[in-house]
């Protein structure tokens, strides 16, 4: 038997951010919870600002009866003497019953104690006080509040509760409320709370009082009316999916409406509009022929047959948002890019201030343009003497608008800001480009810089983090990475493949160490290694073979993963692939480092110089690139094959067995020096 239950506890307006942070978790433990109870069945989890629902269709009223079976120890070890033994006493005292009452069953072809027991499931409505107990216990929200004299915290005051299973109020308490056949709609509406007759006339009731109360309706209506804007003022608005989660996890009844500002405010950089708009007001920003417009799209909550004093007020309280921003820009324009006071903001204990920071940045900088000065060069037509004219002004001047006024206000924006400024003052392209793209990429799959030249710039700021909190110890462990130095590697190896640029690890450590405390350098090598590891997008068992053959350049890994990954990912490679495992098997012996001198006048049978002839070829061709070589190896299958058909490669004969292994181990050695064929698995 089942019957339909509503859970409903309501509460104070729920801060939109951390409830969307949990709210799979949310559904997940109270998914748990039911099979702890063994109550499992299909449930629908839903939340306004002022609600978290729990609907099921179909609750079981009770659990299902259980036979609980005990098997205790061996009949041998629980009778001595015919009296039972302390283990039989203990076991009789843990199935609840004198020993008498025990039985005997059989377990692993022994005679053992056993006991069984019919439990008979409680009733649903008597475990729901300890269930949602639980569920409410399990969410973690971060800062929670206590209210009035209670001592017990949650994310909000409750209110109001109602638990209803079919025609019945199930009587439960939560922080100091008791459940009741009530609920809250829209303050426009009422203030008052409202009577709910059943459960079928629950969602009723709140539509007809304002409250829409399933997220995907209220995502749907937002959307449909932002089309409706567009359409009707000729116009873009941005659909940040972030924000928009936010807005409908802060309404009950959304209306987008559509604001202006004064044009003057247009003046302001556009992510400094977008920015106030967003982060203070979860407004949404419109665009008109390409470019951000003097409009904004808000979602209000009211519910009036009027909105246009809503409009008013959301364009009066954004003025002074947007005044202020003004009033930063115009006043770090006038101060100017400076890297004054950055001698006095620390930066991480053991590393000095940003100041120092900026001048390590620079010596790491100076040395990698160094290396790539050539490409750079072919790409602007600058003079080597230009660009380090170019770069010793970018990397100073990276770091300078965190002293502005505009990214204390917004820190988000720092290096977008200082762009915008070093442009403004007549700094030239590559330098204000630089500091724009001195972070990227900021994430996984996130933009790349536009140019070598500001690659080099932002991976001064990466490696100078890297080789500094390893030289002081802080070093990432687990799950922990404070300082994000695992996304400091795979922005480093993003960009280095991206831009087909050479970056030896060994090279690039010894180069730049001289700068940091002494330090283990291994540990540093090893994680950038692992973080390779981690970052390319390959068979895990390719990206292993390709570093067993001892590559340390992380762009020439990355293409011989690429390449091999390639060959490894056809549907024909599995079938294949035997022979070079047995060619990797015989060799796993020799010293491939040592003398695999080949003796052809020691060669017995046609397929030893068939396939000397084939190996040759091979290795003294040159090739474009790696997958050319690497299916040129790969094509002596047919030579192998036939050798191991036609060859006794343990021959009795020492040099001739010498000379067959030598064979097998040259080639596999070529192929190691690429790629180590003995860890790839298909």
């Amino acid at each position: 038997m089942t019957e339909a239950l509503l859970i409903e506890i309501g509460v104070e307006e729920l801060p939109a951010i951390p409830l969307l942070k949990i709210i799979a978790n949310i559904e997940k433990t109270w998914s748990k919870i039911l099979g702890e109870y063994n109550l499992s069945n299909s449930f629908e989890f839903i939340y306004t600002p002022r609600r978290l629902v729990l609907k099921h269709a179909a609750m079981p009223l009770k659990q299902e009866d259980a036979t609980v079976e005990f098997f205790g120890p061996p009949v041998v070890a629980a009778i001595k003497d015919g009296a039972p033994t302390k283990a039989a006493e203990g076991f009789a005292r843990k199935c609840g019953v004198d020993f008498e009452a025990l039985g005997r069953g059989e377990k692993n072809g022994k005679e053992v104690l056993y006991f069984k027991n019919e439990v008979e499931g409680a009733l649903t409505a008597s475990l729901l006080q300890e269930m949602l107990e639980k569920w409410i216990a399990s969410m973690a929200f971060g800062k929670m509040m206590r209210w009035g004299a209670r001592t017990d915290e949650f994310i909000r005051p409750i209110r109001w509760l109602q638990v209803r299973m079919g025609e019945n109020s199930v009587p439960v308490t939560l922080f100091g409320v008791d459940s009741d056949t009530k609920t809250y709609v829209h303050r426009m509406v009422t203030y008052d709370a409202v009577e709910v007759p059943n459960i079928d006339a629950y969602e009723g009731i709140l539509t007809e009082g304002a409250v829409m109360l399933q997220p995907k309706d209220r995502e749907a209506l937002i959307l449909a009316e932002f089309d409706a804007l567009e359409s009707t003022h000729n116009i873009i608005i941005e659909r940040d999916r972030a924000l928009l989660a936010e807005v409908v996890a802060i309404t009950e009844n959304p209306k987008a409406l559509l604001g202006s500002f004064d044009a003057l405010f247009l003046e302001l950089p556009p992510e400094v509009i977008i920015t106030s708009m967003k982060e203070h007001q979860r407004y949404f920003p419109v665009f008109e022929n390409g470019k951000i417009a003097n409009k904004f799209v808000v979602v209000s909550n009211a519910y009036t047959n009027d909105y246009s004093k809503v409009v008013a007020g959301n364009e009066r309280v954004l003025k002074p948002r947007l005044a202020d921003g003004l009033f930063f820009y115009k006043n770090d324009l006038a101060n100017g890019l400076k890297t004054d006071g950055l001698e006095k903001v620390q930066f991480i204990d053991g590393l000095g201030t940003l100041s120092d920071k900026i001048k390590r940045e620079k010596n790491i900088a100076v040395r990698l343009l160094a290396l790539y000065m050539d490409k750079i060069e072919k790409a602007t037509g600058k003079s080597a003497a230009d660009l380090e004219k170019a770069m010793d002004k970018a990397v100073n001047l990276a770091k300078a608008d965190l002293m502005s006024e505009m990214v204390y206000e917004f820190t988000e924006l720092q290096g977008l800001m200082g762009y915008y400024y070093a442009k403004a003052l007549g700094e030239e392209e590559l330098v204000y480009m630089a500091i724009k793209e001195q972070y990227m990429p900021v994430g996984e799959g996130a933009e790349l810089p536009t140019s070598v030249f500001s690659s080099i710039v932002a991976m001064s700021a990466k490696l100078d983090t890297l080789f500094g909190l390893f030289s002081v110890g802080r070093i990432p462990t687990g799950s922990k990475d404070p300082f994000a130095l695992r996304r400091a590697v795979n922005g480093i190896v993003r960009i280095v493949t991206e831009y087909d640029l050479a970056f030896n690890i060994d090279d690039i450590i010894a180069l730049l160490k001289d700068a940091y405390n002494d330090f283990d350098t291994v540990l540093l090598s090893d994680f950038i290694i692992e973080r390779i590891n981690k970052s390319l997008d390959a068979n895990p068992s390719v990206i292993a073979a390709v570093l067993a053959s001892g590559e340390r350049d992380i762009n020439e890994i990355a293409k011989k993963v690429s390449a091999l990954n390639d060959i490894v990912s056809s549907d024909t490679f599995k079938e294949q692939f035997s022979t070079f495992k047995r060619v990797a098997n015989i060799s796993k012996d020799l010293d491939l480092e040592g003398d695999l001198n080949i003796d052809t006048t020691l060669f017995k049978e046609d397929a030893e110089v068939t396939l000397y002839n084939a190996y040759e070829k091979v290795i003294n061709q040159q090739y474009a690139d790696y997958k050319t070589e690497f299916e040129a190896l790969f094509g002596l299958k047919r030579e192998l094959d036939g050798y191991f058909d036609d060859v006794m490669v343990n021959a009795e004969d020492n040099a001739l067995k010498a000379n067959r292994l030598h064979t097998i181990g040259s080639v596999y050695k070529t192929f190691k020096d690429i790629a180590d064929i003995k860890e790839i698995t298909v």
